[in-house]
């Protein structure tokens, strides 16, 4: 395919509007360095040079498609924290609206701080609840959704696990957007599998496809397998199954494969890099892509975010750029407040 040709769908952004349905986190960095090992334990002394702060999770796909152009909507649960504040403030400094930002005070907003030194992440830890959501909460958001789904173009599940998304949530959100004849995209989490028939595309890793399959990916012949059993499992009219420094690989119901060579050059971090597929995914097919044009554009757009540190998120222009000129080394370290 002649990458040009995509170039139209990114356009067109501006005008697809996508409702963002997941789990919202705070993703923390804690940047320094390190020059001796801890006489206590054989761990690294980091000495902290900087810390920061972004959204993550269902937040960051937000942020890729805010920063992309699109419109979107957001529905998610935060705690009522300091952290669950931050998500707020960030998404109106963006000029987003909050209403489907649903407080549940018994929580605590989902937390993952990663310790950096040297350009490497030396661990990282996490502040969670994930027990499933209240039954008001799930009400809220498909209040919303119904309320909403006309003016949509794309409705995107965001599923880390943490408790949003459900059984009751899923069977009402499949069932609004096949009535509207909207596209449902999906980037899961394992155990949320058997929630997510007869979606417009699904985007597991290669990990997670082979677990959800219960078939490990060692060869050419195991991927097909794999992919295929979760296209017929799932009754999904596409799965593409991304796979790291491989590139991905898109099956879809009529039979057709398509492997998709990484366009990185070099990759630095692949946190982020599934919310910028499914972010861009999603976008290009509201804007009138095919599943197999939308995933060779989101496909470009994660070669650009695993050049940097940390939970990225790239511009309209500089995939313009990358799809006509390919993808130049970007690498800076990200994950600062703008």
């Amino acid at each position: 395919m002649n990458h040009n040709s995509l170039l139209p769908f990114i356009s067109k952004f501006p005008n697809a509007r996508i409702m963002v349905i997941g789990d919202l986190m705070v993703d923390e960095y804690i940047w320094g360095n390190v020059s001796r090992v801890s006489p206590e334990a054989p761990v690294p002394v980091v000495s902290v040079t900087s810390e920061s702060l972004r959204l993550g999770g269902a937040g960051n796909v937000v942020n890729n498609i805010h920063t992309l152009g699109g419109k979107v909507l957001l529905a998610g649960i935060v705690g009522n924290d300091e952290m669950g504040r931050k998500v707020i403030h960030d998404l109106h400094k963006m000029g987003l609206g909050t209403k489907g930002v649903i407080v549940e005070p018994e929580r605590v907003t989902t937390v993952k701080t990663r310790i950096i030194a040297q350009h490497q992440q030396v661990v990282r830890y996490d502040r969670e609840i994930t027990r499933p959501i209240h039954p008001e909460s799930i009400q809220q958001i498909l209040s919303l959704l119904e309320g909403g789904i006309n003016e949509l173009d794309a409705v995107l599940v965001s599923d880390y696990g943490k408790g949003v998304i459900c059984e009751p949530l899923m069977e009402r959100v499949r069932f609004l957007t096949q009535r509207a004849g909207k596209i449902l995209t999906v980037d899961p989490k394992v155990k949320n599998f058997p929630l997510f028939r007869e979606v417009t595309i699904i985007t597991p890793n290669h990990y997670e496809a082979a677990e959800a399959s219960g078939r490990w990916i060692m060869s050419e012949e195991d991927l097909m397998a794999v992919g295929r059993t979760l296209l017929q499992r799932l009754q999904a009219q596409s799965v593409l199954i991304t796979r790291g420094e491989k590139g991905m690989t898109l099956f879809q119901g009529n039979g057709e494969v398509t492997h998709i060579p990484t366009m990185a050059k070099e990759v630095y971090d692949v946190t982020g890099a599934g919310d910028t597929v499914i972010s861009v995914l999603t976008l290009a097919m509201g804007s009138g892509a095919t599943a197999k044009e939308a995933a060779i554009l989101s496909n470009i757009a994660a070669g650009l975010v695993v050049g940097e540190i940390g939970t990225a998120t790239i511009k309209a222009s500089e995939l313009e750029d990358a799809v006509r000129n390919g993808i130049r080394e970007r690498r800076k370290r990200v994950g600062s407040n703008p």
